[in-house]
Formats: structure tokens, C-alpha cells, sequence
């Protein structure tokens, strides 16, 4: 198993207070893709981080060895509607309670 910590980067600071309509809808679909993945076992954990009312999201994966994490990152719902991009920083290690 490879396990990673990825990060949504959205496409502009102030995003979570300026999101169109368009973007509310996609957010709805990531959290959905995301809580899905979860389900399956695919996403150990996910959440928004709130930084001086900027904020980003973060998710761990852990997937099998020959699997690519962009393969799940390139398909979430808001990343395909061309909002913000994923960073994917490789955990070595993960340990999570069960």
C-alpha cells in the first residue's frame, strides 16, 4: 500500500468567500467524491483547513501499490471543472486509528 497526503489548492485566496454559483455546486460534488472514496476505504480522512479565513482541503489516501494517486485526484468533480489543483505530498508511513 502507498499512502499520501493531498492537498487542494482552490483557485483564489479569498475562494470560500467569493464561490459562484457554479463553483457552490462543484464543492458539493467534491465533498460527495471525496466522502465516497471514504466509504470505499480509499480516503483514510478528509477536511478543510482554515488559515486567517483562507482555507484549502486536505484528504489521506491510502491506494494500492499499483495504483496512481492522480487517477483518483485528476477525477474529482471540481478539479475536472478546472477549479484549483491537487498537490500530493508521499506519506511513507501512515498509522490511523481504526
Amino acid at each position: 500500500m502507498k499512502n499520501y497526503l493531498c492537498k487542494w489548492i482552490p483557485p483564489r485566496a479569498d475562494f470560500l468567500a467569493t464561490l459562484s454559483a457554479d463553483e457552490q455546486k462543484w464543492m458539493g460534488q467534491y465533498g460527495d467524491y471525496l466522502n465516497e472514496l471514504l466509504a470505499q476505504g480509499v480516503i483514510v480522512a478528509h477536511g478543510p483547513v482554515i488559515n486567517d479565513g483562507e482555507g484549502y482541503g486536505v484528504s489521506l489516501y491510502q491506494i494500492a501499490d499499483d495504483e496512481d494517486i492522480a487517477d483518483y485526484t485528476s477525477q474529482d468533480p471540481i478539479v475536472k471543472n478546472g477549479v484549483g489543483h491537487y498537490e500530493h505530498y508521499d506519506m511513507p508511513h501512515l498509522s490511523a486509528r481504526k
